[in-house]
């Protein structure tokens, strides 16, 4: 976001246009007390979540108190829906408690809009269970609310190993997805912070349509061979935050998709996993722009891509990927470091024609170094009719780091500069 800091609740404002009149010093202080103090109160009416003392919810918003278990067997849907819907008919800010102990879940549809800011503390563990027939779609869906948090010391366990068998997505691209496990839908004004989630059946996070979003300190982990493990997944939302957060998975650490806009990711470490992509682009009609995103003093150790962004060859629409900056991240053993990619194919399911709608331009890697686990450090591979523009290398010091051959760079219709950096990735 351009707030580059944690966006949270927005505060209560009022203001008043007062006239200066003829009227005793006493009159007029009262005046505008009597004004001020009616904005306030208009506003909190309109907001009751963001004023005013938060009223007695119907019933408890414990849900150990409303019949969970904690035994890792029982289950504690019915109780989590009740906390959810006794918080979200209050008013104020109301605060859902998952104590210790493991519970096990189906579907939860969290939905609002609701009358109070609502944070859940997760205490303890939440188990998605591997009957996917409990499933409507994913397992955690956040939708409709504005001002949320989740926090604590607690793990969101999507139980992937029950499940990961069924999923077919590496023999068919148009497969049945399997349930993510955080689901932030038409979402404004959250924040997650302290947990770990575990072992998603797809992904871990995804965040759609949804706007200042701050993911904090969060840990997100799944073995490198698990299916479609994407840490978080970022669509058509803007104003999204992601901070001295560890992600290690079987695909993306973060992906950003289309119609994202002000995305900004600092302090992560990222491995195993694909890296950090951007895309894919083009494979839907009527995708939006990306635009304004900057990652930042992060980390990749051992992940099979490093800083990508990918396009569909035969696209069917035409979004533009524009204005991005990497800056400050270091490679450890990380293949395919950087990566344009206009002509992106996965199971050779495209035309090959090379005449890509996507535009790409804009994008300055800046003080990237590290070890390379393939010799092709640098890759830009743009289309034949649509180059990427922009295009900046900036004290780049990336090294293969096995002997007998040398690093090198392979650019393919790519406009740009390069500045400091070695003569055998200096390819702009």
């Amino acid at each position: 976001m351009e707030h580059d800091a944690p966006a949270g609740p927005r505060p209560l404002t009022a203001t008043s246009t007062t006239t200066q009149t003829m009227a005793p010093r006493g009159v007029a202080t009262t005046v505008v007390v009597a004004l001020l103090a009616a904005a306030a109160l208009q506003a909190a009416q309109a907001n009751p979540a963001a004023g005013g003392a938060p009223s007695v919810p119907a019933g408890s918003l414990d849900i150990a108190q409303l019949g969970a278990k904690g035994d890792g067997k029982s289950d504690s849907t019915p109780a989590i829906l009740k906390a959810w819907k006794h918080a979200c008919d209050a008013t104020g800010t109301q605060k859902i408690v998952i104590p210790a102990g493991n519970y096990l879940t189906g579907s939860l549809e969290l939905k609002g809009p609701c009358k109070s800011s609502i944070i859940i503390r997760l205490d303890g563990n939440l188990l998605g269970t591997g009957d996917l027939s409990a499933y409507k779609k994913n397992w955690i869906e956040i939708q409709n609310v504005d001002n949320f948090q989740i926090n604590g010391h607690g793990t969101i366990d999507g139980q992937g190993p029950l499940v990961w068998k069924s999923n077919e997505c590496q023999k068919s691209y148009n497969c049945k997805i399997l349930p993510n496990s955080l689901v932030l839908d038409f979402v404004k004004n959250a924040q997650i912070r302290g947990i770990t989630l575990l072992n998603s059946k797809f992904f871990h996070m995804n965040i759609y349509a949804s706007e200042n979003v701050v993911v904090d300190k969060v840990t997100i982990k799944a073995p490198g061979d698990s299916p479609n493990t994407d840490g978080i997944h970022i669509g058509d939302s803007s104003n999204v935050t992601i901070t001295g957060t560890t992600i290690g998975v079987g695909d993306d650490c973060i992906s950003i998709g289309p119609g994202s806009q002000k995305i900004r990711v600092h302090g992560v470490r990222c491995g195993p996993g694909h890296g950090i992509s951007v895309g894919s682009l083009g494979r839907y009609k009527d995708e939006k722009d990306v635009e304004d995103v900057k990652v930042t003093d992060c980390t990749l150790v051992g992940t099979s891509n490093g800083l990508r962004i990918k396009s569909y060859e035969d696209s069917k629409s035409s979004p533009k990927a524009s204005k991005f900056l990497y800056e400050g991240v270091t490679m450890d053993n990380v293949s395919f470091p950087i990566i344009i990619d206009q002509k992106y194919c996965p199971n050779n399911i495209c035309v090959k024609s090379g005449a890509s709608k996507v535009a790409v331009s804009d994008v300055v890697f800046k003080n990237i170094h590290g070890t390379s686990n393939t010799p092709e450090a640098v890759t830009l591979n743009c289309a034949n009719n649509l180059p990427c523009q922009g295009v900046q290398l900036v004290n780049v010091d990336l090294k293969y780091n096995k002997p007998g051959n040398k690093t090198m760079a392979v650019c393919k219709n790519a406009a740009g500069k390069s500045i400091g950096v070695a003569k055998e990735l200096a390819c702009l």
